[in-house]
């Protein structure tokens, strides 16, 4: 069986292109409502972003195009779009290559769709901590080709996110073990890949859109989810699912990406602050990340939730066939070896 990440938007927003205007294609602001409004600059670069205003991303984006018009005397500034106001991530991706949104955070397994290498990063257990992920997110030697892969497509990678680190909750009982899973349907995202995955850590990986699996846990459908600590309280899954388990499983990056001609286009001393700036960009996030965690740790155990450690080592075994199945060619193996070596 081949495990390969499937990713794709199932929503459509309709966005109009207008006149154009400074480096991109203003969108059709009736299609906006009040999202994203009060940014001034002489350019105004748009970020597409599918999470809402309170996500770490969002903020720390939103303070780099704070620091950009600062920088720069209101020559630009970056406005970040939250909650898909500019359309899904597989969406955003298109209108960036097409140039009719300067930037988008993407979800790294959609990357798998335009280089399959992007898979190494996407896999369980690649990453041993959040700042293992920022070592090997910020270290050329080990992303540059795979990041400059993407050119000839119209996809420039600015730079790698966190994305938040996924953990088992279920309805029933605490995990510890891939035995403990044995006979749980547990929702994951659906990608043969994550369906693979969770059938290796011991359940039964059911793929499902987020907003159902609240009822589905509820209703007995599911056991539970795979999740990070703010969706999993955010969502109040803690309510209907209270063992939370460190598996911590997956950690796959997100992206910021523009487009080359966007990059190119860009007045100097703007393109100058974006690529020595984005390293504070995402090391607040990984800061804010850190807070957000700890707050919706405590939102979910004052809903009762209960959090327990796991035998990782049990369940980085467990899944290893996945890993050496989806490291099918030199390229990937030697990338692996390399994020691996980082974590030493």
């Amino acid at each position: 069986m081949k495990c390969k990440a499937l990713l794709s938007g199932v929503l459509a927003l309709a966005l109009t292109s207008l006149t154009a205007c400074a480096q991109f294609t203003p969108i059709d602001e009736s299609a906006l409502g009040d999202e994203g409004s009060g940014i001034e600059a002489e350019t105004v670069y748009r970020v597409a972003f599918n999470q809402p205003e309170t996500h770490p991303q969002y903020v720390a984006l939103s303070h780099l195009g704070e620091r950009m018009s600062e920088a720069t005397g209101g020559a630009c500034a970056l406005e970040v779009f939250p909650n898909e106001s500019l359309g899904p991530q597989a969406d955003t991706i298109e209108l960036v290559q097409a140039g009719s949104v300067d930037f988008a955070m993407v979800a790294g397994s959609l990357m798998e769709n335009f280089n399959s290498d992007f898979v190494v990063f996407n896999l369980p257990y690649v990453f041993d901590s959040k700042e293992h992920q920022r070592r090997v997110l910020d270290d050329p030697e080990i992303t540059g080709e795979l990041f400059s892969s993407l050119e000839n497509k119209n996809i420039s990678v600015i730079a790698g996110f966190h994305g938040g680190i996924r953990n088992v909750y279920n309805s029933v009982k605490p995990i510890e073990t891939p035995e403990d899973l044995a006979g749980m349907k547990i929702r994951v995202i659906g990608s043969d890949t994550n369906i693979a995955m969770m059938e290796l850590m011991g359940g039964s990986g059911a793929p499902m859109g987020q907003g159902e699996v609240y009822t589905a846990i509820q209703s007995g459908i599911l056991e539970g989810g795979e999740n990070n600590e703010s969706i999993y309280a955010n969502l109040s899954h803690d309510e209907v699912a209270p063992y939370y388990s460190y598996t911590q499983h997956l950690m796959f990056p997100d992206y910021l990406i523009s487009n080359p001609t966007t990059l190119d286009r860009m007045a100097p001393e703007c393109r100058e602050f974006l690529e020595e700036d984005i390293a504070n960009a995402t090391a607040e996030e990984g800061e804010l990340w850190t807070e957000e965690v700890e707050r919706s740790h405590e939102m979910a155990v004052e809903a009762g939730a209960q959090f327990n450690e796991v035998d990782i080592d049990a369940f980085r075994e467990a899944v290893q066939p996945l890993v050496d199945e989806s490291l099918d060619s030199p390229v990937t193996r030697n990338l692996y070896d390399d994020v691996r070596a980082a974590a030493e």
